[in-house]
């Protein structure tokens, strides 16, 4: 019953990963800066675990650029799968893992999962583009300086949301 709860969840997360850009999509410079598909990722990964996180994580920026044509494939769509992959696996597997769940546990594993998965960014754009194109620079700018509207929301936005699950009983 529990893995069919969490294949039900994780296609909702990953249904919702393909709308939510819809509400940013009109101005894309936007929608980098709010990360609209890294939330139902990470809110995967703490509710189903993080192999239900890190299957949605891939899946998404995939099927969304086959879908919708956003993001593009190359290089974007596929430095992002490997990105959200990692967020997906990392906050799961962290949160499951440590003792106590509580708040700390929570934004230390949504911490090192951004972390971890903005350098998975960096190293698959650095092996897509070459040095030459993806500069420390270019890193530092999209990986931490655009983002910062969406990690602040991821910030609040997840342990808000995580709180009221495990208030209703609905995480485990």
């Amino acid at each position: 019953m529990k893995n069919l709860r969490n294949s039900v969840l994780a296609a909702m997360f990953l249904a919702i990963g393909l709308v939510l850009p819809f509400l940013t999509g009109q101005i894309q410079r936007i929608g980098n800066m709010l990360l609209p598909m890294h939330i139902p990722v990470l809110l995967c990964s703490f509710i189903c675990g993080w192999k239900c996180g890190l299957a949605v994580g891939f899946i998404l920026p995939l099927l969304r650029s086959v879908m919708f044509g956003m993001p593009p494939m190359y290089p974007k769509a596929v430095a992002m799968a490997f990105e959200l992959a990692a967020y997906g696996f990392m906050a799961g597997y962290i949160y499951y893992r440590s003792k106590s769940k509580d708040w700390k546990d929570l934004y230390s594993a949504l911490i090192i999962a951004m972390v971890f998965g903005r350098l998975v960014w960096g190293a698959v754009q650095t092996i897509l583009l070459g040095m030459e194109k993806f500069t420390f620079y270019v890193f530092i700018s999209g990986a931490i300086l655009d983002a910062v509207p969406g990690i602040i929301i991821q910030l609040v936005l997840i342990p808000a949301v995580i709180t009221v699950v495990k208030r209703r009983g609905l995480l485990h």
